[in-house]
């Protein structure tokens, strides 16, 4: 597999969307675990991660990985406040996805320098962010709310967006979200599966990040 350039400096939400097929939407619990896992995501070709901020261990494991793992490029999820961006900007998180959109969170990241992927899952959440400049966006909970056939719709009215979907999204439905005009990447919480996990068992998380990487060619 081709090594990646270094991503140095500030991102934008596109370079982050379309380094690959997916971004793993990962949970820690124990700062141990991090740096291993995050070096085996990365050995299998996705060096975007997201780390949820729904631990109390989360920022140190987004910390453990800026400092201790270069070749990735570590962002945190679940933000849902200006607080929670000034937090993980400052454990070293280099982007931001979040669950809906304010125009509070909205204007943090953009103060922090930290690209954001707000989720949005109606037309008029859309316009909101729009209002602000975002173009690349999180459709989520997205199966839940439409799945494939909801952002086949949204195509016509909003043509320049482009979308993440996130929610319900598996190895098993990737492909049929990748192969839609507007979805650059998917996000997903299978790349990171809690038994291996708990096993430490990182050659399977490889694995599962190298048949991540190429569904891009598959879709």
């Amino acid at each position: 597999m081709a090594v990646k350039a270094q991503l140095t400096g500030p991102l934008t939400a596109l370079q982050v969307m379309q380094d690959a097929p997916v971004i793993p939407v990962i949970v820690l619990t124990d700062v141990g675990q991090a740096v291993a896992m995050a070096k085996a995501l990365v050995a299998g070709g996705i060096r975007m991660l997201e780390v949820t901020l729904r631990t109390p261990q989360a920022l140190a494991c987004i910390a453990a990985i800026a400092r201790q793992v270069p070749e990735a490029v570590v962002g945190a999820g679940t933000l849902r406040s200006a607080a929670d961006a000034k937090s993980a900007a400052a454990a070293g998180a280099r982007f931001a996805v979040s669950p809906g959109y304010t125009k509070a969170l909205g204007q943090a990241c953009r103060d922090l320098g930290l690209p954001l992927l707000p989720g949005v899952a109606t037309g008029s959440e859309i316009m909101m962010a729009q209002e602000d400049g975002l173009n690349h966006l999180k459709f989520f909970p997205a199966m839940q709310a439409g799945g494939p056939a909801m952002l086949k719709a949204w195509s016509g009215p909003f043509g320049d967006v482009r979308f993440c979907p996130t929610g319900g999204v598996s190895s098993d439905n990737a492909a049929q979200f990748l192969a839609l005009p507007n979805v650059v990447c998917v996000g997903g919480s299978w790349l990171t599966p809690l038994d291996a996990m708990a096993q430490g068992d990182w050659t399977r998380i490889e694995k599962l990040a190298q048949q991540a990487s190429i569904l891009a060619t598959v879709a």
